[in-house]
């Protein structure tokens, strides 16, 4: 597990912005999976401040809730405003404007096909991690943690009590580099409990490249 620890958020920030700008910097063309949360905002806003050749990358969410587009808890909603429209980077999202989340997680995962993504594509995928040990939405319990033979899937959640559309296993294993970012005291047992090889959610991630564990002090107490 490697781990870097920074004493405030915004250094957790700054070093997951240094490690995607050179992913960028490295590659002819780059996917970059977003993720929800609240410290994703701040890593988008420290990207969007900085020279990057945005033209050569294709952005999309790794999750996103049964809502509309433009709800507040809209996870696109929130990459939109924090990181698409200062860049213009092109972005992919599921469609939950049609009739049902089973039919929006197979239109979106078409799309991502389309773009190479889950494929040869070169990828970073950003994810946080819930105190419950969910990354994406790929919760304790549920349907989706079992589901191989496909990239995006509509999830139900009982805990939420709603469906959400989520990257599979699948998916996200296929990235050359995760960044986990994580924040925050709340998250400190569950940080622990994956260092030391307990099977939640987001330990099952294991991708085809590195796995980086960018967390704060309080994050990281417990380590």
């Amino acid at each position: 597990m490697d781990v870097e620890v920074y004493a405030t958020i915004e250094g957790v920030a700054r070093a997951a912005a240094d490690l995607v700008e050179d992913a960028i910097a490295a590659a002819p063309e780059l996917s970059l999976g977003l993720a929800g949360g609240s410290t994703p905002p701040l890593v988008h806003r420290n990207l969007a401040a900085r020279n990057i050749g945005w033209e050569r990358v294709t952005a999309w969410m790794t999750d996103e809730r049964w809502v509309p587009r433009d709800h507040q808890d809209s996870n696109q909603r929130m990459a939109r405003e924090t990181l698409v429209d200062a860049t213009g980077v092109s972005f992919l999202a599921p469609d939950t404007s049609l009739n049902n989340p089973q039919g929006a997680a197979l239109a979106f995962e078409h799309t991502l096909k389309t773009f190479g993504i889950g494929g040869d594509r070169r990828s970073v995928v950003m994810l946080g991690m819930g105190p419950d040990g969910h990354t994406a939405s790929l919760f304790p319990d549920t349907e989706a943690l079992t589901i191989n033979d496909r990239l995006y899937v509509a999830n139900w959640v009982d805990a939420q009590d709603s469906w959400r559309l989520t990257a599979t296993y699948h998916l996200l294993n296929s990235a050359d580099t995760v960044l986990f970012v994580v924040t925050g005291g709340n998250k400190a047992e569950m940080v622990k409990h994956i260092a030391d090889g307990a099977a939640y959610p987001a330990a099952n991630v294991d991708p085809r490249g590195e796995t980086h564990w960018i967390l704060d002090e309080d994050a990281a107490s417990l380590l």
